[in-house]
């Protein structure tokens, strides 16, 4: 077995080692037709100023009544300004304005915000980076950020559709929905999913972000998500769109976007949806509403947003969890994906928020900017558990609770970002002071038990006891001051990125009974990072990176010995390594990674404690872009070994992590077809590895494949503006497979049904 496990990382290492000498070949080839980031020196052309045709038509007016004047330009009479334009973001001190512009195929963009380091191209970035824009997000029909995500191998979701979030696996590493920022800020995005409707781009930073982004609430070190939202778009525009989702799910959609001003400097845009009907669940009700204003302005040198949405969902019937028994090495099937384990539960969530950010232009090079945003959510569930585990024959005891929760949160930063030379060195500096701020409380309400099975549940035991309101539980506030300097030499063919952020986290925790302070802690923390990218060619990047992250301690709940201890803070390393380069029409990219952190057990005294240590090293293998005219793609591959380097069992060392697959890959594409003009046809292909159910690596869950398709047409002939039909299938061969974080498991969604039709008015 050891020499099969040594086999395989020789495999994953090859063919790292192929892709990246596939890329230095072809780069010399590739250059002249690559897509530079950065704009490009031309010849220079000698034009001959225009001899003004009016005055000499007055000298020799015979010729202007000859046949040949009439394929003359006619004289304007008023030269008409250029239409106004957002302001560039990508490469500059701004953060506000126009995006990144898509690459070529429109599904990735070029670029990115990316916290501390700005704007900025991919090619420059020291880090794997991936932004998704709206475009795909429409055309895949998401309904939220993480329909979009699974494009990228390397992330997965551990939470299906109609569940209670959206929880990520980033690089093998859980990310919590709590750590998906909005536009740059965490802690005001909906702390259990982003509609789709409001966002205009997604970026994933793959590895620690906590010098980039600062500390994460939910102490996410595998990557960092962030959801940038729409504005108002340069060319008005009204749009309705209804739309049905299997089994019988109906809702409307309602975009406005508009433009005021004598230069289109004031921007308004908002997104409204309502749904209801059954989604995924048998016997389900998923009933939702939302409202998103995005207002901003943009002047010469001021520049000025603001955000406010609310978002409220209620459901009958969720998508349930369960935990696996690892007595007797057996997985049982994974039941039927539109299965209720718990029939009678019901939740509620709600979400409102609003933001606001700035800057201003102090000088050509320094930029002031600041944002603030608070976000109030609450939620309200029927919380049934497995008071003892699923055994091999899908037996367990559920016990019926309620779980009821709020949080109140604030969050905000204040910096300025410069672009300036030192002789023969461009620098790119940002000093940023960020502060977050929450609240937090619960009720958690103990019912019955009962015996049930997974493919034959039983009724939900009552709960008799009174069901209270959520009572304050913890305060949680992160600041840290950061800077960061990206050195340019040699006209920027080298980037050298160094930076520092000092971090303190405090935290408190309290008794939800009596209101008093039952633990807490005040630590500080710095985290360094360091970046290169090395550009033997324009269009190819060589770069490697080191970063630490920092994570706060967890809050232990639940029915755990220690239930109410808040663990310290704790920092995770990652190193990085990779190639990019540019073909011109389409993008590859490769990279190896490294990243430890402590690991988070349950003691044989069932305590939650951090002790030992995993490590998952990894090759990342990446293409996107337009592989022939009408026909774009994305692809990707990911090989994972997650090991146990310093487990707290002995025996266990060189296990893998529990939950976390040995490879996944993600393939897409969408051709616009010859034949019948305005249709185009799509597909994706999502294939997530076996992994373990415990790290005592007995027993693995099968590993799982999922196909999609789908078809769109548009056209003008029905009301004279566009007019888009979109439909998809989900899960097309209605594959049943279980979704795992280790032993706490659900079921991916059933095969879907998705159709709308978008009508411009």
């Amino acid at each position: 077995m050891s020499y099969f496990k040594n086999s395989k990382n020789r495999w994953c290492v090859g063919v790292a080692t192929s892709v990246v000498s596939m890329c230095l070949t072809g780069a010399g080839i590739s250059e002249g037709r690559a897509q530079s980031t950065e704009p490009r020196v031309l010849p220079p052309v000698s034009v001959d100023a225009p001899q003004q045709r009016a005055r000499a038509t007055r000298v020799t007016p015979q010729r202007a009544a000859a046949p040949r004047a009439a394929r003359v330009t006619p004289r304007q009479t008023a030269e008409r300004p250029p239409a106004p334009v957002a302001p560039p973001t990508m490469g500059t001190t701004r953060a506000i304005g126009a995006p990144a512009p898509a690459y070529a195929g429109g599904q990735v963009a070029q670029g990115g915000t990316l916290g501390l380091l700005g704007s900025t191209s991919a090619m420059n970035t020291p880090f794997s980076v991936v932004n998704f824009t709206s475009q795909l997000i429409e055309n895949q029909q998401a309904r939220t950020a993480a329909d979009t995500l699974i494009n990228d191998s390397s992330v997965r979701t551990t939470t299906g559709a109609n569940g209670f979030d959206d929880t990520f696996q980033i690089r093998g590493f859980p990310v919590a929905a709590t750590d998906v920022g909005l536009n740059g800020l965490y802690g005001l995005a909906s702390s259990q999913r982003v509609p789709a409707q409001i966002i205009e781009r997604i970026e994933l930073l793959k590895g620690p972000g906590a010098l980039i982004n600062g500390i994460a609430p939910g102490n996410s070190i595998g990557g960092g998500i962030n959801v940038v939202t729409k504005r108002a778009t340069e060319t008005d525009f009204a749009r309705l769109t209804p739309f049905f989702m299997s089994a019988a799910s109906y809702g409307l959609h309602l975009e406005t976007s508009r433009r005021f001003g004598a230069n289109k400097e004031w921007g308004v845009r908002f997104n409204g949806v309502g749904r209801n009907g059954e989604a995924s669940i048998d016997d389900g009700n998923f009933r939702s509403g939302l409202g998103a204003l995005a207002i901003d302005y943009r002047g010469e040198r001021f520049r000025w947003t603001l955000d406010a949405f609310s978002q409220n969902d209620d459901t009958d019937n969720f998508r349930p969890q369960v935990s696996l028994s690892s007595i007797g090495n057996v997985i049982p099937a994974a039941p039927d994906a539109r299965s209720n384990w718990y029939p009678g539960t019901k939740l509620r969530q709600k979400d409102n928020t609003v933001a606001t950010a700035a800057e201003y232009d102090l000088t050509d090079w320094l930029t002031a900017y600041a944002g603030v945003g608070y976000r109030e959510g609450s939620n309200y569930q029927t919380f049934p558990s497995s008071a003892t585990a699923v055994d091999a024959l899908g037996n367990f005891t559920v016990q019926n609770n309620y779980y009821d929760s709020y949080s109140k949160t604030v969050s905000g930063n204040v910096g300025f970002r410069s672009q300036f030379d030192t002789g023969f060195i461009g620098h790119k500096l940002n000093f940023v002071y960020s502060g977050y701020q929450q609240e937090y409380g619960y009720a958690y309400i103990i019912g019955n038990r009962a015996a049930s099975n997974i493919y034959n549940p039983s009724p939900l035991p009552s709960i008799t006891a009174a069901r209270t309101a959520p009572q304050h539980s913890a305060d949680t506030t992160l600041q840290s001051v950061a800077v960061v300097d990206t050195m340019s030499f040699l006209n920027e063919s080298v980037l050298l990125t160094a930076g520092v952020r000092q971090q303190n986290v405090k935290q408190d925790s309290f008794s939800i009974t009596t209101g008093a302070l039952t633990s807490g802690y005040d630590a500080s923390a710095t985290s360094p990072l360091a970046g290169i990218v090395v550009k033997p060619w324009h269009n190819v990047s060589l770069y490697a990176n080191y970063a630490e992250g920092l994570s706060q301690g967890t809050i232990v709940t639940g029915t755990f010995a220690n239930t109410g201890t808040v663990l310290a803070p704790y920092k995770s390393k990652q190193q990085e390594a990779g190639i990019k380069v540019d073909w011109g029409l389409i993008t590859t990219t490769a990279a190896v990674f490294e990243i430890t952190r402590p690991s988070l057990i349950t003691t044989a005294s069932n305590e939650r404690l951090y002790d030992g240590e995993q490590r998952n090293r990894g090759v990342e293998l990446n293409a996107y872009g337009l592989i022939l005219p009408n026909l774009r793609g994305m692809v990707s591959a990911t090989f994972v070994k997650p090991e146990l380097t310093n487990p707290s069992i002995a025996s266990q060392r060189g296990n893998d992590a529990a939950g976390v697959p040995d490879k996944t890959f993600s393939a897409s594409l969408d051709w616009d077809t010859p034949w019948v003009q305005g249709l185009a046809l799509n597909g994706r292909v999502i294939y997530t590895g076996s992994s373990y159910l415990t790290t005592a690596n007995t027993v693995k869950f099968p590993d799982w494949t999922r196909l999609d398709i789908g078809a769109r047409y548009t056209t003008t002939a029905l009301t004279g503006k566009p007019v888009t039909f979109r439909a998809n299938i989900e899960n097309v061969t209605g594959e049943n497979y279980w979704l795992t974080t280790g032993t706490y498991v659900t079921v991916g969604a059933p095969r879907t049904y998705i159709l709308s039709a978008a009508f411009d008015f």
